[in-house]
């Protein structure tokens, strides 16, 4: 069991799925000691600090030679790949920050011969580690140096032309043969597949395809507008304004008609908006939408601080922000900036705020040039329709094409 004390009791892991928050009461029998974090007066004032991140997407390189369109990073076959050592050290500071999870990412991380040894040393540091990949370059023997890992994920849109038309390039088949070898091997995997226009009438069909092929679960993800992706392409890649009224729906039959797991990314949350989400079962549950610069936190292959995978990087040094109490991460004001909720309707007076937190960042400032409620989400969408050039003219003209 790795715990972390936090004013409201503790972050618990009792394996390497299960990430659950107790009250101070549980987390005394169990063993947690919060010393001052318990007391009355240093909890009013720590209640509202910003802590550190649960989980750390970390960057093991920027190489990768497919030349997906849509890649967030824009890796390159040339891409900087950082030594062991340097990602070592950096996986020791998550590890002593109080992190749980450190998703390691790229590029495409099957290019290190040390991906293997780098699961392993963040074991030893007693992190969970799992992996995103392509799955090219995928052997048995690869997939067997893979085993301290908790779970592959491969990266799958669908079969053959799906595939294509998502990320630019024919690699259905390798993510097809990489699960094949997992699967062989025992080592646990899920696969992530990002929803966009062209493919999501066949989402039943991937997921159908990715359990038959061994996944314990299917990672849905929101097409995002950062790197490649950040172009004018971006419109007539995400989820058409139907697509999105009909998610909640289809994530509903998905769960309903399938044993695998379906799970959703935190930008999706938005999304689900128009359905009858319940805000104390979302609560409950820790399902929640923007984590960016909270609970989570990405390391740049540079050594520098993002508030997530997809955003820009902060001026702050992976090195600096977990000294001295954490305190280059509770202030930095790249950071403090994606923190704060919208303030601003229909995100003010929203049922959802707590848990959704405005949407995702990354989509509100590609199409708004701002931290302005999510332009996608549905309730946005209708807000703005009905009182048009009052909440943000600038996104109602593309959210509308």
């Amino acid at each position: 069991m790795r715990a972390r004390a936090e004013p409201f009791g503790a972050w618990v892991r009792i394996d390497d799925g299960t990430l659950v928050g107790v009250t101070q009461a549980a987390a005394r029998r169990m063993g947690v000691d919060g010393a001052d974090l318990w007391t009355d007066r240093v909890a009013a004032e720590e209640r509202t600090r910003a802590a550190p991140p649960l989980e750390v997407h970390l960057a093991v390189t920027a190489r990768c030679g497919v030349g997906c369109k849509g890649c967030y990073l824009d890796a390159k076959p040339d891409g900087d790949a950082p030594a062991f050592e340097v990602l070592e050290d950096r996986l020791a500071r998550i590890a002593a920050a109080g992190t749980f999870t450190v998703a390691f990412g790229g590029g495409e991380p099957l290019s290190r011969p040390d991906l293997g040894r780098l699961a392993e040393r963040a074991r030893a540091f007693g992190l969970t580690p799992v992996v995103t990949t392509s799955g090219i370059g995928m052997t048995r023997a690869r997939a067997r140096s893979l085993a301290a890992f908790a779970q592959v994920n491969v990266s799958y849109d669908g079969e053959g032309l799906d595939y294509a038309a998502v990320r630019g390039v024919d690699g259905a088949s390798s993510a097809e043969r990489a699960m094949q070898c997992l699967r062989e091997q025992g080592i646990p995997f899920g696969a992530n597949v990002v929803l966009t226009r062209p493919t999501f009438a066949r989402l039943e069909a991937t997921v159908c395809r990715v359990e038959e092929l061994g996944a314990r679960e299917a990672q849905l993800l929101r097409y995002k507008p950062a790197g490649r992706a950040k172009d004018p392409t971006y419109l007539a890649m995400r989820l058409a304004p139907d697509q999105v009224d009909a998610l909640y729906a289809t994530l509903d039959r998905l769960v309903r008609a399938h044993r695998i797991a379906i799970r959703v990314d935190c930008a999706m949350l938005p999304l689900l908006s128009g359905g009858p989400v319940d805000p104390e079962l979302l609560a409950r549950f820790g399902v929640l939408g923007c984590e960016a610069g909270r609970h989570l936190a990405a390391l740049r292959v540079d050594g520098r601080i993002a508030p997530c995978s997809f955003a820009p990087a902060s001026d702050l040094d992976g090195g600096e922000a977990w000294d001295d109490g954490a305190r280059g991460w509770r202030r930095d004001p790249t950071l403090e900036a994606w923190r704060a909720l919208p303030g601003i309707e229909p995100c003010r007076s929203c049922p959802l705020r707590a848990s959704c937190r405005g949407g995702c960042r990354v989509v509100a400032q590609h199409l708004s040039h701002a931290f302005e409620p999510d332009p996608e989400c549905p309730r946005v969408r209708r807000a703005r329709l009905a009182r048009p050039g009052q909440l943000g003219e600038g996104s109602l003209r593309e959210d509308s094409e």
